[in-house]
């Protein structure tokens, strides 16, 4: 990694473990650490935000430059992941990583709850996403079975630009694939994705309704841009998703560079869109979560996930 780019990822609050891999705390894990409401998938799906690792095996490498994105793409300049760490080491490490994060918290008992950052020292969720494209990492697999042999739950978050390592892949709880324009145009304006990069994204959606697992669609929602429901309904035919996603684009990080604060939708809007998804599929609206503005569409599914043991992270 090009000191530079490390040096952008540290300023930015990333943990940078080996070689290619990294940690963040998210704003809602300090929510849950004083007891308050947690995240979206907290509320959506019972995942204890307080309990949740975000990490990411491919912090710098991605083969998408999406608009939307508020990671700083610019400054990255590999598409693929060669040398790479063995994933019993990453795992070890992004756990160590976390920990040392959360120590600081344990000086402000008067803030955060003393009782929920010893819990949060164990993590019970695996969030495979926070930037780059974690798929580009060979030994995601491996990764993901070591994670459930400790007892965490896996959300796998994905652009589809790697059908063959989706359709092969061991499963994860929840796999999740953006799908973020109805058409190849839009898709090539807003994703900017490598060569052949929409034929690669039809090839995931065929493959998801033989997962094995639960699967979710995400729609991020650019005002102006992408927010045309009805030319989705054939995409989410093709996939046939447990769960579906719309979430707003937000006016964050290196993003407020590529989009104007102008195609940041409202809840209202990305309501309005959801009911209108809903209106031309199977898709029913279940939750929306204002603070995040997002929306959850579901079938036939629970979303709620049944945490059967604890984990045993030494």
């Amino acid at each position: 990694m090009p000191p530079e780019v490390r040096e952008i990822l540290e300023g930015q609050g990333y943990r940078l473990v080996g070689g290619h891999s990294a940690v963040k705390l998210c704003h809602w894990l300090k929510q849950g650490l004083q007891d308050q409401p947690g995240c979206y998938k907290q509320r959506f799906y019972g995942i204890d935000s307080h309990r949740c690792l975000q990490m990411t095996p491919a912090v710098a490498v991605c083969n998408q430059k999406c608009l939307f994105c508020w990671r700083s793409y610019e400054h990255w300049s590999e598409t693929q992941l060669n040398n790479h760490d063995p994933s019993k080491e990453l795992l070890e490490g992004v756990v160590s990583a976390q920990r040392q994060l959360l120590t600081g918290f344990k000086g402000s008992p008067e803030k955060y709850d003393l009782e929920l950052v010893e819990e949060a020292m164990n993590p019970r969720h695996l969030a495979i996403s926070l930037s780059g494209e974690p798929t580009l990492y060979p030994e995601l697999s491996s990764l993901i079975q070591k994670a459930h042999n400790r007892g965490m739950t896996t959300f796998l978050v994905t652009n589809g630009q790697q059908p063959r390592t989706i359709r092969d892949i061991e499963q994860p709880t929840q796999l999740y694939v953006s799908l973020d324009a109805p058409d190849k145009k839009i898709y090539n304006e807003l994703c900017r994705p490598v060569e052949g990069g929409w034929q690669n994204l039809n090839r995931t959606l065929e493959h998801l309704p033989g997962h094995r697992g639960r699967t979710a669609l995400r729609i991020t929602l650019v005002k102006g841009i992408n927010d045309n429901p009805y030319g989705y309904t054939q995409l989410i035919q093709k996939a046939k998703p447990d769960f579906i996603e719309v979430k707003a684009y937000m006016h964050v990080g290196y993003s407020r560079k590529r989009l104007e604060r102008k195609r940041m939708p409202s809840n209202d809007e990305v309501k309005a869109f959801a009911e209108k998804l809903s209106d031309k599929t199977d898709y029913s609206l279940d939750k929306h979560v204002i603070e995040s503005r997002v929306t959850l569409l579901t079938s036939d599914k629970e979303p709620q996930i049944k945490l059967e043991r604890e984990n045993n992270i030494e």
